[in-house]
């Protein structure tokens, strides 16, 4: 079948993220997803090259994607329901881009300008309080096999102090952690370069774990099973795997909230601004791009309010 020239342009867009821009596998996976969809679309509408492209094209394409009548492949997990909104969203993200694209190399199509973004709701933040994080850090204790059980410990106590993603995490490697200068340089969304830092329990449980390890294996964390401990060559721990074990120490732990590994990236957030951490520190810490991101704690954190609250109003009721 014949390549469209919309289809051309996607093709040397992905290939100039990927050479010019450097941007991510992932990023450039998503971004020919999305603009794969737009353009199997316009090709329904009979609108095979840049030029075809308008707004009433792009409105259709919204309502379709708002009604989940895009052919979405490959399958997704919410296959079954409505294209969530942050989805729908990053559609047009990656259609302006792509507009942005053509408009430098003047070839002829809409405004990038002309696209606005659908307003998304707040983001609902969970964390645990205090004495749930340590249930959370307890409950390792009923792991019975030793070093699966000091492997986890040191894992939860990393994700807490570093606030480390999940994939961040999996991916970390033993020559990449400095046990005696508590910090480290980590590479997160959009390969930027981030210092981050492990408490006392963090390095104590890390060292624990460490010094019972007998492979060779360059990956901080790996599988263990059936109490084997010199085995020359074991494979590194998945994110995957790393969120099945949270699940299970929440379990034991008897925390009734769904968390994740990321709840743990909330918890270290909320906990720096509730001690007084200004925003821009957490932002570097947490790795955002923007500090909007990071804006999303704000309201959890706004002890001061609370207290302003408490003292001035209502006082002619008394």
């Amino acid at each position: 079948m014949k390549q469209t020239e919309l289809k051309k342009y996607k093709q040397q867009f992905l290939e100039h993220l990927e050479v010019e821009k450097n941007r991510s596998r992932l990023t450039i996976r998503n971004y020919d997803l999305y603009l794969r969809r737009f353009c199997e679309f316009a090709e329904s509408r009979r609108v095979s090259s840049p030029a075809g492209v308008d707004l009433d094209l792009v409105r259709s394409f919204r309502l379709a994607l708002n009604r989940r009548q895009v052919r979405r492949s490959p399958p997704q997990a919410d296959e079954g329901g409505e294209l969530k909104l942050a989805t729908q969203t990053y559609h047009i993200i990656a259609l302006r881009s792509f507009l942005k694209y053509l408009a430098r190399r003047d070839v002829k199509s809409l405004a990038a300008e002309k696209l606005e973004l659908p307003k998304t709701p707040s983001r609902q933040v969970s964390f645990l309080e205090s004495e749930d994080l340590e249930k959370l850090f307890r409950a390792t204790n009923q792991e019975k096999d030793e070093l699966r059980r000091l492997r986890d410990r040191a894992i939860l106590e990393i994700l807490f102090s570093t606030g480390l993603r999940v994939a961040e995490c999996a991916g970390l490697k033993r020559a990449q952690v400095n046990l005696k200068k508590d910090e480290f340089s980590v590479k997160g969304k959009g390969d930027k370069i981030r210092v981050v830092f492990l408490s006392p329990a963090a390095r104590s449980a890390l060292k624990n774990y460490l010094s019972k390890r007998s492979d060779n294996s360059p990956a901080l964390f790996v599988r263990h099973s059936n109490n084997k401990i010199d085995i020359s060559d074991v494979s590194p721990l998945t994110a995957r795997t790393i969120q099945r074990l949270m699940k299970k120490y929440a379990l034991l732990a008897g925390i009734t909230i769904k968390i994740s590994p990321h709840t743990l990236r909330h918890t270290m957030a909320t906990d720096l601004l509730q001690a007084g951490a200004d925003l821009r520190s957490v932002q570097e810490i947490l790795g955002h791009a923007s500090i909007t991101t990071t804006q999303i704690y704000t309201h959890l954190t706004n002890k001061r309010l609370k207290e302003i609250h408490a003292k001035f109003h209502g006082r002619f009721r008394k």
